[in-house]
């Protein structure tokens, strides 16, 4: 047998610091005093149960125990005194070494799910890392700066490694840990849901009982509405999917028994599973409940302490290089398809100035990275060459109605297709009579707001709305439109929504020819910092975002099941959205895909998908895309009538103080009355 000696000498050197770090950190978890010794304990003793878990066990006792140290500093009251607390970091250590320092230990959290992984060289790297701090705070002066450095070289001198390791695990279907505890566990018990390293709480638990008792039938067909609404994504936008290997699974922990249907389904389509990690601050991917969403919400801007123009560039570029490599494997990759969960608890921020924040010109290299990332992204993987769909289900911390409420779910998602699409057919072809469409509110609302429609130059043949049945998203019950810029004017108004996982009382918009031009919300007694926590998780740090599109939800059991349970403000935006018009705030629909030729049930052909923004890609690519896309909805007990304007000045009234009344939709409102 031919033996690689370099290989051989590599696993040595990379066995050899493992081995250095660790004896090393051993000792100072009990030796170090001083200014920085507790914080110092305190690192070390988390990377102590790390080397735990890389030695490893297959006891599942052993592996919560584990767990639930790994995480218990982080949650409930115990984060007010967690170094991984900006605000305690800052109080012990003051502004600028308290921020850096709450970076590391969040960066050393990093290591957890990477030893559950057992991916040595990224633990070495936090080892190696702690050390290189530990060794920074012995100085006796220019602490800060150092730190500021390690930060730096940190983030620039692994960034290849960790853009590289993305972009694979992205394209490249392999036995991962997470392919092998979907494809090969007992679901009798619920032991491996400790095999992830990720915070398991009585959702996991009781979601993963819950589905492993249920009939494989059962399961079969709820894993069959999403992987078929996935498959009927690309027969409606012409992809052709036996051209594709890989599909992007994004789901819950706890429904693994639904999503081993649902690889088993997806492999007779052709198609290869790969699974991605989130990250400590973004939760896409295979995700669990967070164990303190305000960690997350403080760490959301750490790369403020180092961002800048050059590191950008590098990114960009070590990212082109990277997609160049896997260039195949990209243009094999379907697309995502993504089990949303809701029924956690409503969270409300609390936005604290010891946390990182963005200068003004660091506001504008995020925008900028984001968007050069999406279009680089797009050059390798083309929006309009892949699909996705989007499925959700609630977990138990909905309360006790829970498995009332998940088979009320399960009926919303699987609703008559072929009734919907004949009344929605109604409404199309009265909202493709007019020239603009007016949307009230009624009651503590005050939604006043006129959309302004494209004009369909051979209306025999054209349609400006989509007829969205449950395809890519589930469930059935929208038409919707991007609708034009100039003449779209107004204030769209919500009392409560909750977006994003944030709540926010009483959102409310303006717009002048389809542009935001200004906004507000009541969550905070100052006005300014109400307009700071909407500018930083709605428009993403732009000064103005355009409404991408307007829509009409009617999907009025949805409605109604919010409603009788009391979760409407927990409804995930997939669902909420065909609970009411909408309005998204970015870009539209069909973002990167405008060229694609789409056609309603009926054959028209949609021509509305795109607006002045997006219409420049053709000439400035840079400033056609916003690479967001939010929707508000009004509810329909907020909502008062929708009316459209005919080019002559006729009117046609669709609803009325909050009910449909268009000849055709009265259907509608029978499970509302």
């Amino acid at each position: 047998q031919e033996i690689d000696y370099d290989q051989a000498e590599k696993e040595n050197k990379k066995m050899e610091r493992y081995e250095l770090a660790k004896n090393r950190i051993m000792e100072l978890e009990t030796e170090i005093d001083g200014a920085f010794g507790n914080y110092i304990k305190e690192a070390a003793h988390l990377f102590v149960t790390i080397f735990h878990v890389m030695d490893g066990t297959e006891d599942a006792k052993q592996r919560k125990e584990w767990t639930d140290n790994l995480y218990v500093e982080i949650v409930g009251d115990n984060y007010e005194t967690s170094y991984a607390n900006p605000a305690y970091c800052v109080k012990k250590f003051g502004e600028k070494t308290g921020q850096y320092l709450c970076w590391f230990y969040a960066r050393f959290r990093d290591s957890i799910v990477a030893a559950f992984e057992e991916d040595e060289e990224e633990v070495t790297r936090c080892m190696e890392l702690f050390l290189q701090v530990v060794s920074v705070l012995s100085l006796e002066e220019e602490t800060e700066r150092y730190l500021k450095e390690t930060i730096y070289y940190d983030v620039h001198d692994y960034a290849e490694d960790r853009i590289e390791k993305n972009i694979h695990d992205l394209l490249c279907p392999e036995e991962t840990l997470i392919y092998n505890i979907v494809m090969k566990s007992d679901f009798a018990n619920t032991d491996y849901l400790y095999r992830y390293g990720e915070y398991v709480t009585e959702n996991e638990i009781r979601m993963a009982e819950f589905l492993g008792k249920m009939p494989i039938e059962k399961l079969s067909a709820m894993a069959s509405t999403y992987t078929g609404g996935y498959r009927k994504g690309f027969e409606i936008a012409g992809i052709d999917l036996m051209k594709k290997k890989t599909v992007q699974i994004r789901y819950h922990i706890g429904f693994e028994p639904m999503v081993r249907q649902a690889v088993l389904q997806f492999e007779k389509m052709g198609l290869k599973p790969v699974f991605t990690r989130k990250t400590n601050t973004q939760a896409v991917g295979v995700v669990s409940t967070s164990p303190n969403k305000q960690y997350q919400y403080d760490h959301r801007f750490d790369d403020a302490l180092y961002l800048n123009h050059a590191l950008v560039q590098e990114r960009l570029k070590i990212s082109e290089k990277v997609f160049e490599s896997y260039r195949e494997e990209a243009s094999l990759y379907a697309g995502p398809a993504v089990i949303e969960v809701f029924g956690e608890k409503l969270f409300s921020p609390k936005v604290k100035k010891e946390s990182p924040a963005y200068k003004k010109e660091q506001e504008e290299l995020s925008v900028s990275y984001r968007r050069d990332y999406s279009l680089l992204q797009n050059r390798y993987i083309p929006q309009d060459s892949y699909s996705f769909t989007i499925i959700a289900y609630p977990i138990p911390e909905i309360g006790e109605d829970f498995e009332d409420i998940f088979e009320e779910t399960v009926k919303v998602n699987t609703l008559d297709m072929e009734e919907y699409k004949q009344i929605q057919q109604h409404l199309i072809d009265a909202l493709d009579l007019g020239e603009k469409v007016h949307v009230t509110g009624r009651g503590k609302n005050h939604t006043d707001i006129w959309i302004s429609l494209h004009e369909l130059t051979e209306p025999a043949k054209q349609t400006n709305f989509e007829n969205c049945l449950a395809d890519v998203n589930i469930p059935v019950g929208e038409v919707f439109t991007s609708p034009q810029l100039a003449g779209t004017n107004g204030v769209l108004h919500v009392t409560q929504v909750y977006l994003n996982e944030l709540r926010y009382e009483n959102l409310e918009f303006s717009f002048t020819d389809g542009m935001v031009t200004s906004y507000s919300c009541s969550n905070y007694e100052e006005e300014e910092e109400g307009r700071k926590y909407i500018k930083e998780n709605i428009l993403h740090n732009r000064e103005t975002l355009p409404i991408g599109e307007f829509a009409i939800g009617t999907n009025t059991t949805a409605y109604v099941m919010g409603r009788k349970f009391g979760i409407e403000a927990k409804l995930p935006i997939l669902i909420a959205e065909k609970t009411g018009p909408h309005f998204a705030l970015g870009d539209t629909c069909y973002s990167m895909s405008e060229d694609v030729v789409l056609h309603n049930p009926d054959g028209k052909e949609i021509i509305a998908k795109e607006n002045e923004c997006s219409a420049l890609r053709n000439t400035d690519i840079s400033k056609a895309y916003f690479n967001c896309h939010t929707d508000v909805t009004i509810p329909y007990d907020e909502l008062g009538d929708i009316i459209v304007f005919t080019k002559t000045g006729e009117t046609v009234t669709l609803i009325r103080n909050g009910r449909f009344v268009l000849p055709g939709t009265e259907r509608l409102n029978e499970v509302l009355d």
